[in-house]
This record gives structure tokens, sequence and C-alpha cells, in this order.
């Protein structure tokens, strides 16, 4: 089959993390418009170096590239070389390239005599997030990564992102308004109820998700050490192997919380979807971090919760704000507030009318405003604007 349009992420797909499912959906919509496409993205041991599936729409080939190595930086090379190889073999048939972090974005815009579109679609920048995971990095690195992030967005025939907070960053970043498509992420409404978990607690609240830094799950633990009066157990479901999560369960028994937090990893979708389904709310903590008050996010697991109809205790932020309406769709406090979270998770173990309340206007509202069919026409529409816009000046990375 003869592409006429590749999505290229640096991410392990599929995984358990959230940037799967986006991927999952953005590919999907990609594939849909161009009747197929490649799939350009990173694998392991445990999945095939190359698969077709088929779309009613058309087939997809997806090509995983797995080179381990300690570096992230040196894992990023390789791949960016590997995807450079990719697309030279198949440039004569590429109308649209679709990329979703600068390592993808850099060998799509520099390739000599490109003729495909470009859109970057920017969930997250590594200058911002990197410093945060990696505290030795040195500032000649952090430079040349900001230095890639600038060609890429400056290049790009558009730029798609989920957030609202991003919008705003490119604009200050010079990135004129016709070149930026906001597409808010996602959530799909179930028609029924999911299956409780066997092995659930009677009563808890649940966090789901990545356990970086900036997702405040240290706070989490924080909170149930003030909500000790109440039977309310906390339920992790982290989309990270154990030994990623063992500092946060070492804090958990200096807290004196341990016996009262379920630890789960990497649970497929339709599981997770149970936990979520029956927890009396989930737990969005998100910090004042770089990551969440200047780049921005679309948090998923927000939509995801309110999509099954189970109010969210969040950090308010405008990047929530975005998604939720306080005493409306859910319970926002002031981040980094342990103390106001418990009060959040009080609140609504104490109202259980309320927390249904909370919970079916959410489930409305996602219907209504954030399902991945309203995702997926917004981005359907970006691509039928791709061809109206001014191309942008082809040339080498920096």
């Amino acid at each position: 089959m003869q592409p006429r349009a590749l999505y290229g992420a640096f991410d392990r797909f599929p995984s358990p993390k959230g940037a799967a499912t986006h991927i999952a959906h953005a590919a999907g919509t990609l594939f849909d418009h161009f009747g197929g496409g490649h799939l350009f993205v990173l694998g392991d041991d445990q999945l095939p170096i190359r698969q077709t599936v088929r779309r009613p729409t058309g087939p997809v080939e997806v090509f995983r590239h797995a080179w381990p190595h300690p570096s992230v930086l040196a894992r990023t090379q390789h791949y960016a070389r590997a995807l450079a190889a990719h697309l030279a073999r198949h440039r004569a048939h590429l109308e649209v390239v679709h990329i979703r972090d600068p390592w993808s974005a850099v060998p799509a815009l520099a390739h000599p005599e490109r003729p495909w579109r470009t859109v970057f679609e920017v969930n997250g920048l590594p200058s911002i997030e990197m410093p945060v995971r990696y505290a030795n990095l040195d500032p000649q690195t952090l430079d040349r990564i900001r230095s890639l992030e600038a060609f890429a967005l400056d290049r790009a025939d558009l730029l798609v992102t989920p957030s609202s907070v991003t919008v705003d960053l490119l604009r200050a970043r010079g990135i004129p308004h016709h070149r930026i498509q906001l597409v808010p992420n996602g959530a799909h409404v179930p028609n029924g109820v999911p299956r409780r978990p066997v092995d659930a607690p009677r009563r808890y609240v649940l966090y789901f998700g990545a356990v970086q830094p900036w997702q405040g799950v240290a706070d989490a633990l924080r909170a149930m050490a003030r909500v000790a009066d109440l039977d309310v157990d906390l339920v992790i479901v982290a989309s990270v192997k154990e030994k990623r999560c063992r500092g946060l369960a070492r804090l958990a028994r200096r807290l004196g919380v341990d016996h009262r937090v379920h630890w789960k990893h990497q649970l497929s979708r339709d599981v997770l979807t149970g936990w979520v389904a029956h927890a009396l709310a989930t737990l969005a903590p998100l910090t004042r971090s770089p990551r969440n008050i200047d780049q921005g996010c679309c948090p998923l697991k927000v939509l995801e919760s309110m999509a099954v109809g189970t109010p969210v205790v969040a950090s308010d932020l405008p990047v929530v704000r975005d998604l939720m309406t306080h005493r409306e769709h859910g319970w926002l406090v002031p981040p980094e507030r342990p103390a106001a979270l418990a009060r959040g998770i009080r609140v609504l173990a104490d109202h259980p009318d309320l927390a249904a309340s909370l919970g079916e206007q959410a489930r409305a509202h996602i219907r209504a405003r954030f399902t991945w069919e309203h995702a997926s026409r917004q981005l359907t529409g970006a691509y039928e604007r791709l061809a109206a816009l001014p191309r942008r000046d082809e040339g080498s990375a920096p």
C-alpha cells in the first residue's frame, strides 16, 4: 500500500498510558480521512515490529521502532533517523504527515523537497517537562531541545493542541492564530454501568494515570491522612510498572495510610473503566508546575471519569476549568493543598446525593461537548483546511 498519510509519535503504542488513548483516536481520524496510512511509533520486544490493522476506511501499516538504550535523548536521535529514512522511502506518495513531538517533527519538516503538508500536534513540550523529570539535565542540552522545538513550531503548516492554555503559550511565542487549531481530548460515554471489580473496597476514591510529580499523587496520599475517620480507601491505578511507584509507596508508609491504599498497575482500558465507574470520586490533584500552568494539558482522567458519571475532585487550574465547572460537574480545590483535597473528598463522602447529581451532570456535559466523536470532527476540519493554509518554508534542522 502506498500511504497518503503518516502519523508519527515517540510513544510506545499501544500502552496503558493516556497518550496511547489519544494516539489511537487522533491517528484513527487521520487514517479515516485519507483511507489508511502508516503509523510510526515506538515498540518493544513484546510488540511486533510491523503490523497491519484493517479499518473500514482502509488498511493501516504500523511500524514500531525499538532500540533499547539508557539515554532517552540517544533514543530520540535514533528514532528520528529511522523516521527520516521511512519518510524518504515513501516521499512520492505522502500528502500529510501528522506528528506529536519534536523528535518526530524535525525529520518530517527538515526533509529536502518534502511534498507533504505537516500537522504538529503540541501535547507537551520537552523543554518544559524534561527538567522536572531529569534534574541533572545540563543547560546546553536544554538549549538544544528548545531550538528543535522552535524549528518545529515555526515550520509546521498547522499546530493542533488540546488545551486553550497551550494555545495561549503558542500565541505568546509568536504563532499566528490561523496556524493553531484547538482540538480538546474526548471520552467514551458507555451505554450501561461497567462491572464492579471483585476486589474493590466497599467505598473508595480513585486516582488513575501517570505518576510524574506534576500529577500530584503525593498530595492525594497526604489528603488520605486527613480523612482517617472516613470509611474510604484510596485506589491508585498507575499506568506504569510497580517499580516506578516505589517512592510514593514509601510516602504512604511514612504517612501511615499504606493499609488504606490499594495499588493496581497497567490495567486494560475495560478493567480500568470498572474501577472508575464504581468509585465514590476520582482525584485529579494537578500541581502548579509549568507543565500544567504554562504549557497546558487536557487531562484524560477528568474527561473519562465524567463520562461514566463519577464526579472528580480536581485542582482548580485553567486546564481543568476548560473541562468542568465547580459544583456543577465536580468539585474544584486549590492545587497543592492536601487539606482542601481532603475536604473535597469529605464533602462527596458525606453527601452521596450531591455526588450522584454531579456525576450525572458531568456525564451529560461530556456527551454534549467532549466525546471522541466531537474531537474527530474538529480534527477532520483541520485536515480539510490544511490545503488552504500558506505553506511554510522548508529548511534544514538546527
